[in-house]
């Protein structure tokens, strides 16, 4: 098994934010990416690799242009005209908004849907090198490898074809999803979304698409975020009804609910007979991760990746969630084992 990574990640300076003069404080540090890859590279069974650049075209088949143009140029014409500063939106775009603005400081509210994803000198090329590992472990896994894990940083299951927000701002899951399409003519893919968090911006994009089934095991949107998308009832439209399927679970979720609700999610997935899986998969779903309510053990998370890699799919891994830094390599470990055991 190979792990794609780069130390592009690096440039979301996430750590060193300031607001005003103050630290803001984000969960989404540098340092998550550095706990799993110490935690991949001994491990004797896969072998971490870079990304190669695919360009922008994979990036736009899954994004709005002008939002991809916004994200590569906001820091820059804001820094031009009010200093250099991490960008934030100061006011929203909500669904009685009757016009999408022009100014920047406008848009920065239109595109994002919450306030804790700044953007940095460095996010564009962070975002795009995270995309561009998962785009990487696509092609591996077209070219005949069972899975392939892409540690990217920073996530995107939360981002939608013009919204960022939750630490995500291009969706890496989907744009991988997109590239094995086109490299097999339109072929099935199946998402599978275990992190603990509704990956509110996967759902969206393919919510019409009835050759993408999207699959979310999360947090019930009554008692966490993202609050507004992950119903059980959302079950796609047009012709992707019946393609969207959501668990959302209450908190304390343990292992056995969790491993039940998963069974369901795999049921689904093998009916409808996908030629590649993708899987957001979070470390937040663990019991004790500071922004999850899970419950789920090291046991329960080996048999989690157990049960995927028994769909015998070939299979791309992009990570998402999980804040516990101390514990985050030995939950990815935890994780990948089963799924490089079968290649």
């Amino acid at each position: 098994m190979q792990t794609v990574y780069t130390e592009r990640h690096h440039l979301h300076t996430t750590d060193r934010v300031l607001l005003e003069g103050h630290p803001f404080t984000v969960e989404e540090v540098p340092a998550r990416a550095e706990a799993i890859l110490t935690a991949v590279q001994s491990a004797a069974w896969t072998a971490v690799i870079p990304p190669t650049d695919h360009g922008l075209d994979p990036i736009l088949a899954v994004h709005d242009a002008e939002f991809v143009h916004f994200l590569r140029t906001v820091y820059a014409e804001s820094a031009l005209r009010w200093g250099e500063g991490p960008v934030f939106p100061w006011t929203f775009a909500t669904r009685h908004t009757g016009r999408k603005p022009r100014s920047l400081a406008g848009l920065a509210g239109y595109y994002a849907f919450g306030f804790g994803s700044p953007i940095l000198v460095g996010t564009w090329e962070a975002a795009y090198w995270s995309a561009q590992s998962a785009l990487t472990a696509a092609d591996l896994v077209q070219a005949g490898a069972s899975v392939a894990y892409a540690l990217c940083r920073p996530p995107g299951h939360h981002a939608a074809a013009d919204l960022y927000g939750g630490f995500c701002y291009l969706n890496n899951a989907a744009i991988a999803a997109r590239a094995l399409q086109a490299g097999a003519r339109g072929c099935r893919v199946a998402i599978l979304d275990v992190d603990y968090h509704h990956g509110n911006g996967t759902q969206a994009i393919f919510y019409a698409d009835p050759t993408v089934i999207y699959c979310s095991l999360h947090a019930h949107p009554d008692e966490d975020y993202p609050y507004y998308w992950g119903e059980a009832d959302e079950r796609g439209v047009g012709a992707g009804e019946g393609s969207n399927w959501n668990w959302p679970l209450p908190r304390s979720t343990d292992d056995a609910g969790y491993l039940a609700a998963l069974d369901e999610a795999l049921a689904v997935i093998r009916a409808f007979a996908p030629r590649f899986l993708v899987v957001s998969v979070g470390f937040d779903i663990m019991t004790g991760d500071e922004v999850g309510c899970f419950d789920v053990t090291a046991a329960g998370l080996e048999e989690i990746g157990r049960r995927v890699a028994a769909l015998e799919i070939a299979t791309v891994v992009v990570q998402e969630g999980g804040y516990v830094l101390e514990r985050l390599g030995e939950y990815a470990v935890t994780f990948l084992r089963p799924l490089a055991e079968r290649e």
